[in-house]
């Protein structure tokens, strides 16, 4: 069996942005969960499993259909095994920030394809340095709104690229969808890729 439509299980534009960039013609979904590291969870297994549970979501919202199958993604910055998620406000941004600042963290990207009733995962992990940054300018920075809702609290893909020195891996991970690993799952469900619209 071949697709020529998927569903992305997200609100990310970012994410449909990088489906777009490899012709996935897609639908989108947003799933909503409970998005809370459970008690001795590492960031692997966090990540992984909100993946699969946005994808199982989105799969039940649409109502038992299977001609569409539904991709999800999750995206997890760690610092020494902590999680950072994404800043309930200011005070909470500037603390990961600084916490991040001149040092090397992970970004981990947790990818899965549910379709019918086979669900495949993938996970990317990629290494971001910062150089150091000051208090003012992490205030400045949420300042701009570009930081709400993101993991880690920046955007490799926005003015927070001023704060990267070096970065070690794929670019589409820290971004929020490992497009190495996702066109490997679509290509595994015979999604088909590279089309252009007309």
């Amino acid at each position: 069996m071949s697709y020529d439509t998927i569903v992305l299980a997200s609100a990310s534009e970012r994410r449909s942005r990088l489906l777009t960039q490899i012709g996935v013609q897609h639908e989108l979904l947003a799933a909503d969960l409970d998005e809370d590291p459970r008690p001795g969870e590492s960031p692997a297994d966090y990540v992984q499993r909100l993946a699969r549970d946005k994808a199982l979501a989105g799969l039940a919202a649409l109502g038992g259909r299977t001609d569409l199958p539904v991709l999800a993604a999750d995206t997890t910055v760690v610092l020494d095994g902590r999680i950072f998620g994404k800043p309930s406000g200011e005070q909470e941004c500037v603390a990961m920030l600084m916490a991040l600042s001149g040092r090397t963290h992970e970004v981990m990207t947790a990818v899965a394809l549910a379709d019918g009733s086979d669900l495949r995962t993938a996970m990317d992990v990629s290494r971001v340095t910062f150089r150091a940054l000051d208090l003012q300018e992490c205030r400045r920075y949420w300042a701009t709104g570009e930081p709400a809702g993101k993991a880690g609290g920046y955007a490799v893909q926005g003015l927070a690229a001023v704060f990267i020195s070096r970065l070690e891996g794929s670019f589409s991970c820290v971004m929020g969808l490992p497009l190495f690993e996702t066109a490997a799952l679509l290509d595994a469900a015979g999604v088909r890729r590279w089309q252009v619209d007309a």
